[in-house]
């Protein structure tokens, strides 16, 4: 049996992997030529001024005075260039931000797993193509253009990573570091008569990148005083820049400037998903090359931003974040970036028809260049009569439009030629999609077939060894038929050479051969799936439609939970009615009422806001006190039923009191240290990250009497938990172990009711390994409602207070007890545990109840994972029987203890 969970978990790992390989490969091709325009540019130099996490109403719109936070690009807007909305793609996040603003390609989502710090694959970018380019700011973003860049003409300056602390006293110390640098700079170029030569040359790119308005965003929220004073202090850095520039350059008119985003921020402080507040952005650009503002009487925008910004007789036009890219090298004439898929917004350009011209036609020929590498790859690695080309590009069409265009030029229809460009880059696009999404129906195919087989062998195992169905139908002395896995042996070899004949990668073997023993060992228990047949065909028809129906339905709701919370809240209300429709009312009234009243607490989380937008420590300090009262109640009980308690069980129900208590000073004390802006308190770090690693200690120091051990765990866990919320959601451990104990006595009720006798009462149950498999029943019907209890309590458990519902819903407020200092893996790792202890929670309540109903651990979880599908419920399994069965001694021989 070990086996087939070391299997399983290998199949689940394989399922996993290929998601990454269907959905989430790199789109980026190599082996294309640069384009450049043919024609002067207009600009020497570019200033690229990126202010992260600001969000487009933040600064477009006025103060309660009618006043604007940033007076200076205001100042722009209406007398010096041009402005608009620049929409960006999910994720958005810094790192894909800047890739789509300066490579203009929209990230490859692999790069998450290395903390969107490094390239998961080289890439070109407008720093690259530029002569030289100096940077300053975030050491999280500036060295991967850096490193991506061929030679050494990319410079970075950054500041120390320990300054992006989100409880420092004043985070725009991280712009104002920036700008001092850059003055700095300067400062040294008029006495360096080297570096004063470089920096008058042309092709020259400058990039501030400042993090303050983000850090302050996500410790403050968008709509605190210290987010809008950076704003403030932000409009004057580079006010003070631009007013540098032009002495510098003696006021010649070859600079262009750019004022950006790369993502906005949500009303709760994060940013990651794609709500209006998180992919609008502003884009504000002047100087060189750039139109100067355009008055219009009437503005056509969905939206109402114009008015609530006063800016409606100023026209805006929008953009996507990476036609930025584009527009950058057009204005200081550098080969637009080799990956951009950018459209070049040419009414931004303030030039002749013919450069608009030149310059639309270079970017229609920049991004058919990737579609024809792209096509020549797949065409290659496809048999010739496998290979269906993307029909609405042809090479003949190319050439067509091409020449058309070039045409135009030649004639002086720039108009013309832009439309036709615009055309041709569209198709190019949507080929470019064509070509990277070829291998998914293949692939997706090929898992599903394996999925398919492995959860039809799962089922198979289960029925056999934990039912009664296949026993009478196997055939003693039988002859193994040879033509099954031959045939098989075949089907493997005829996928590998076709494999081998496409050079597929190696992922591709994996993916198409698994299912091919998977499928043989289904169909070697043939005998197991006749007798199935027969059962089903003797089950009574109405009995059978109406199991089926509820079955489906049931499924449905598991569906449908993962895109609207609200149907967790329908099946939670559905659960509290359900003893009243059985006998199970008639033997436990008070159980089934603790159940129905659970059920509809917990049904109120998924109706809740997500957690972050609302925090309220107040919610926190009476998740707190109601954990004192529960380990009190508990003291009281083992006091009432005169256990002997031994010194290190005493001395362990304390440890948990004096923990939760530690906690709530460390939450509260955390928090207002933060509000004076006096940063993390180190005493308070200290305690938290012990409180942390004892969490999973302290609960083996109990007995391992069933109650004693599950309160224990609870009450451990449950002082993380505090340490990890920020409102509600620090109530929501409590109420699912509520339910999850009550479930316990429902579930050993229900078997009573069945006919099944139990050889102990709960009181005395212990939590112990047990391999003896007669000390098991065989499964019945009941089993696949407990197994889909199980996933649906688990499901609860993920999506309950929505803390991974979505990307943006992550709040870095959740880990100030445990760090400031921006860490995104160990701040991943901090919230990821916040989200397992729920599932904690449930698989240890699992356990008891597997334990209380004399079920096989082994039968029912081969239902869960052939239900749920993921890969670590397995690991959670095995943490529920370590937390549950293990007995650590502090001292002294262990005795036996009951409740």
């Amino acid at each position: 049996m070990l086996l087939f969970f070391a299997l399983g978990l290998l199949v689940h790992f394989v399922f996993f992997a290929s998601i990454f390989d269907i959905y989430f490969t790199s789109p980026l091709v190599h082996g294309m030529t640069p384009q450049v325009t043919p024609l002067p540019p207009p600009a020497k130099r570019l200033v690229l001024f990126v202010a992260d996490g600001l969000r487009a109403d933040a600064l477009y719109e006025l103060d309660e005075d009618g006043n604007s936070r940033a007076p200076f690009i205001r100042n722009v807007i209406m007398h010096e260039g041009s402005w608009g909305v620049s929409h960006t793609r999910v994720p958005t996040e810094s790192r894909p931000g800047h890739v789509a603003l300066i490579a203009g390609f929209y990230e490859d989502v692999s790069a998450v797993a290395k903390g969107w710090k490094e390239n998961p694959v080289e890439f070109d970018s407008l720093f690259n193509e530029s002569k030289y380019t100096w940077s300053w700011g975030s050491p999280d973003i500036l060295p991967m253009f850096a490193k991506g860049a061929s030679g050494d003409h990319v410079y970075t300056y950054s500041y120390d990573a320990q300054r992006e602390d989100f409880g420092a006293h004043d985070a725009t110390k991280l712009d104002t570091w920036v700008f001092d640098k850059v003055k700095d700079f300067f400062d040294a170029a008029r006495n360096n008569q080297s570096l004063f030569s470089i920096v008058n040359e042309e092709k020259v790119v400058f990039f501030l990148h400042l993090l303050g308005i983000d850090t302050n965003g996500h410790a403050h929220r968008p709509s605190s005083r210290e987010y809008k004073d950076n704003i403030k202090k932000v409009d004057d850095g580079v006010k003070e820049i631009v007013s540098i520039f032009k002495h510098f350059y003696e006021d010649d008119g070859k600079t262009a400037f750019i004022f950006t985003s790369d993502h906005g921020m949500t009303d709760w402080g994060s940013h990651g998903a794609g709500h209006p507040s998180e992919t609008l952005t502003p884009f504000v650009t002047w100087g060189a090359g750039i139109k100067f503002p355009q008055n219009v009487s009437a503005q056509q925008y969905e939206d109402e931003f114009l008015k609530e910004w006063r800016l409606e007789n100023w026209k805006r036009q929008d953009i996507n974040q990476a036609d930025i890219a584009p527009l950058m090298a057009s204005l200081i004439g550098v080969p637009f970036p080799l990956n951009s898929v950018g459209i070049l917004p040419v009414g931004y350009l303030n030039n002749t028809g013919l450069f608009k011209a030149e310059s639309m036609f270079t970017n229609a020929v920049q991004i058919l260049e990737q579609f024809k590498v792209k096509m020549t790859q797949k065409k290659e690695a496809t048999l010739p009569f496998l290979f269906t080309p993307f029909k609405l590009l042809s090479d003949s069409q190319q050439l067509d439009i091409l020449r058309k265009a070039r045409s135009y030029i030649k004639q002086e229809k720039f108009d013309d030629v832009v439309s036709l460009c615009e055309e041709l880059i569209d198709l190019a696009l949507r080929g470019l999609s064509y070509y990277h999404t070829y291998d998914r129906l293949f692939l997706g195919i090929s898992v599903a077939v394996g999925f398919v087989g492995w959860t039809s062998y799962a089922s198979l195992l289960i029925i056999k060894s934990h039912s009664d169905i296949p026993r009478g139908t196997r055939r003693e002395g039988k002859k193994p038929h040879h033509l099954l896995p031959c045939s098989f042996i075949v089907a493997g070899v005829l996928v590998a050479c076709f494999l081998m004949i496409q050079a597929c990668p190696w992922t591709y073997y994996v993916y198409c051969l698994l299912p091919v023993p998977i499928w043989y060992a289904v169909l070697k228990e043939r005998e197991v799936i006749q007798a199935l047949v027969e059962s089903l065909l003797a089950f009574p028809l109405s009995r059978f439609v109406a199991y089926l129906l509820v079955f489906t339905l049931g499924i449905e709701v598991l569906v449908l939970s993962f895109f609207y919370r609200y149907m967790l809240t329908a099946g939670l209300i559905v659960f509290a009615g359900w003893p009243f429709l059985t006998q199970l009312w008639t033997r436990a009234k008070i159980t089934c009422l603790s159940w129905a009243f659970f059920s509809l607490l917990l049904a109120v989380f998924p109706l809740m806001p997500v957690v972050g937008r609302k925090p309220d420590l107040s919610l926190v300090m009476g998740a707190g006190l109601l954990v004192l009262l529960l380990s009190l109640a508990v003291l009281a009980t083992l006091v009432k039923r005169k256990l002997n308690l031994v010194k290190d069980e005493l001395l362990v129900l304390l440890l948990q009191v004096l923990s939760t208590v530690l906690s709530m000073y460390v939450v509260y004390s955390t928090h207002h240290s933060l509000l004076k802006k006096e940063g993390l308190p180190l005493l308070n770090q200290i305690v938290s990250w012990a409180t942390l690693a004892s969490s999973l200690v302290v609960p083996l120091l109990s007995p391992t009497a069933l109650w004693q051990r599950l309160t224990s765990i609870l009450l451990s866990l449950m002082s993380t938990y505090l340490l990890l919320s920020t409102g509600y959601e620090a109530l929501f451990p409590l109420v699912l172990s509520c339910l999850m104990f009550v479930w316990i006595h429902v579930e050993q009720e229900t078997l009573q009711q069945s006919g099944v006798s139990c050889k102990q009462k709960l009181a005395s149950i212990q939590f112990t390994y047990n391999t003896d498999i007669t000390q098991f029943r065989q499964l019945c019907l009941d089993d696949i409602r407990r197994a889909f209890f199980l996933v649906f309590f688990l499901l609860t458990a993920f999506f309950g207070t929505g803390n991974i519902a979505s990307i943006n819903s992550f709040d870095l407020a959740s880990v100030y007890c445990f760090l400031t200092v921006f860490s995104p893996f160990m701040m991943g790792a901090l919230m990821m545990w916040k989200i397992l202890i729920p599932f904690v929670l449930v698989m240890c309540a699992f356990e008891a109840v597997q334990i209380t109903t004399q079920l096989s651990s082994k039968g029912i979880s081969h239902y869960v994972i052939v239900m749920s599908m993921t890969i670590f419920l397995v690991f959670l399994n095995g943490l529920a029987q370590l937390l549950t069965t293990k007995k650590l001694q502090l001292c002294g021989k262990p005795k036996s203890h009951l409740m």
